[in-house]
């Protein structure tokens, strides 16, 4: 089975949210982070064959990238070959107890939406790139009842910097938190969901990943 770019990318993507990954059968791939506060869920090409455990996902990736053109050949339940398009060389990978590795196990269905918003590529950079100049760890949704507005800022610090830009409309007050650090998400446009039970659904429109990613506590909605 040949893997590619696209899903390799994706891997990548993962290992920044979870080192471990439990693949299993089809042509879906997920991720849960150790906290559990961050889930994530890509739509591949590759349809798996059989389900597995890689415990060091980058290790996998560092493997995969000894090879310009990687096919998996999985064995049986212990191990795969990853083989060049060649044939000339192979590495003989193997598999982790998946009882060492934390996988989710469903999805969290988004039935209360309280509110929601589009958010660019380039506005996402954007944040991001304040985020780190401007050491700001806090990013919000706020919605005044006019418009809705994202910002990076420092909440345990009162008289600090912030950068904020205008992403949308909306007549209803809210303020949704979140940790920068949180946004492990490949760079895209999204359309973000935020449910009542404090999780938010940020989507990508342009490729099919998805994150479920956790609110802080402190967010409010009227």
């Amino acid at each position: 089975m040949k893997i590619s770019n696209e899903t390799i990318s994706v891997l990548k993507n993962f290992s920044d949210i979870n080192q471990n990954i439990l693949v299993k059968p089809g042509k879906k791939l997920q991720t849960l982070s150790g906290m559990k506060n961050i889930l994530a869920e890509a739509s591949v090409t590759e349809a798996f064959e059989q389900e597995f455990g890689i415990y060091d996902l980058g290790e996998f990736i560092n493997t995969l990238s000894l090879f310009k053109e990687p096919e998996l050949k999985f064995e049986n339940d212990k191990s795969l070959k990853v083989v060049n398009g060649d044939g000339k060389s192979q590495v003989k990978y193997f598999f982790a107890d998946k009882s060492v590795i934390l996988s989710p196990t469903k999805t969290i269905p988004i039935d209360d939406v309280k509110c929601s918003f589009n958010i660019s590529s380039n506005e996402l950079d954007q944040l991001k790139k304040a985020s780190a100049v401007l050491n700001l760890p806090d990013l919000s949704a706020v919605g005044d009842g006019k418009h809705i507005h994202l910002s990076v800022s420092d909440k345990k610090n009162s008289t600090g910097n912030d950068y904020s830009l205008k992403v949308g409309e909306t007549k209803s007050k809210f303020q949704v938190n979140f940790k920068v650090e949180n946004l492990k998400i490949i760079p895209g446009n999204y359309s973000v969901q935020v449910d009542g039970k404090k999780v938010a659904l940020f989507e990508n429109k342009d490729k099919p990943v998805k994150y479920w990613i956790a609110l802080e506590p402190d967010s409010t909605f009227e």
